[in-house]
């Protein structure tokens, strides 16, 4: 069994959980962050790495990878321990003679971190993207429910199953290098931005709506799918080498569900203004958190998740300033651009 001591854990190594790494160094703490998968940026890097976000404060565009890449840049400086491809699950509290308890969080590989208190930036939890009923059996060999690059679809007949966010933005993507990109919805509405369903409209896309993929058919790869169409006889025959299927994603908090914090909805944590849950030593931060006007983006969690870091580092130490200064105060604790 690993043991690991520090002043912070995050849990959770998303956007949101690597700025908090970032702020929890530069006010000292030594800091671990955990998380289920085997690499950093959570939904973004798992879901839309190559998708342009436009909301985040002073970048007009950036792509997921890049605002990933930045966050651990910006976070490596003070050095963290990433603690991926493990789950925190088991929480036990050793108290002390003097100051808060000593909070014992065991992941799903056996390593025992002790903390002084826990910050919790899970985004929605362990999520699990919904199976597509025909074709599981493609799953890596042409089938996929999420697009990590685009360059394995250069050239390539691609089938993008699906009319949420994320299945559009992927046919927006992939449409200018495939050799052709199908869209397949089963119905008419599409819960996509209408920004972006109207430019699925104006792209060189084939949209097949009331419509599901309900066989497929390949040697080692997948090479054929058929498409039912509602008040069609006969279903569709497509050539597909390549089938996204973005059908949503289930969330779980899991083992935090046994962590007797007060749950909103049963699937979001409840914090004050102070980002502090009801559980002594216990902040949280980002979109698995609730409140009365919550807005679930990734910049308002930025904002959170500092809040969130300056009260745990007054819970350690109740003698801390709440407010450390601003960054522009000590020069040196900030990046420095790198020459051209």
């Amino acid at each position: 069994m690993t043991a690991v001591d520090v002043d912070l854990l995050i849990v959770g190594a998303g956007p949101v959980g690597l700025f908090g790494a970032y702020y929890a160094g530069a006010r000292g703490l030594r800091t671990a962050v955990v998380d289920s998968l085997s690499q950093v940026g959570g939904q973004v890097s798992a879901m839309y790495p190559e998708k342009q976000i436009f909301d985040i404060a002073g970048f007009p565009a950036v792509s997921g990878r890049t605002l990933v890449s930045n966050l651990a840049r910006q976070a490596a400086q003070f050095d963290p321990t990433y603690l991926l491809g493990q789950e925190a699950q088991q929480l036990d509290r050793v108290s002390q003679a003097e100051g808060p308890d000593l909070l014992v969080v065991r992941t799903s590989t056996g390593t025992e971190i002790t903390a002084r208190a826990i910050v919790i930036t899970g985004g929605i939890g362990t999520f699990t993207p919904r199976a597509l009923p025909a074709g599981e059996e493609f799953l890596g060999r042409g089938l996929e429910y999420f697009v990590p690059s685009s360059a394995e679809y250069a050239g390539k007949d691609v089938v993008v199953v699906g009319g949420g966010d994320s299945a559009v933005d992927w046919a927006l993507m992939l449409h200018p290098i495939a050799s052709s990109v199908t869209l397949v919805h089963r119905r008419q509405a599409f819960r996509a931005h209408h920004s972006s369903v109207e430019q699925l409209h104006a792209a060189p896309v084939e949209i097949v709506l009331d419509a599901q993929v309900t066989a497929t058919t390949g040697g080692g790869e997948l090479e054929q799918i058929e498409v039912t169409v509602k008040g069609e006889e006969a279903p569709r025959s497509l050539a597909c080498q390549k089938l996204v299927a973005a059908l949503g994603f289930t969330a779980n908090l899991g083992p935090l569900r046994e962590w007797g914090i007060e749950l909103h909805d049963n699937r979001h944590l409840v914090v004050d203004s102070a980002m502090r849950t009801n559980v002594a030593g216990l902040f949280a931060a980002g979109d698995i958190t609730d409140y009365d006007g919550k807005v679930r983006l990734i910049a308002v969690g930025f904002g959170e998740v500092a809040t969130a870091v300056n009260n745990a580092a007054v819970h350690i130490d109740p003698d801390a300033q709440l407010f450390p200064g601003h960054s522009t105060d000590s020069p040196s604790s900030v990046p420095q651009p790198t020459p051209a």
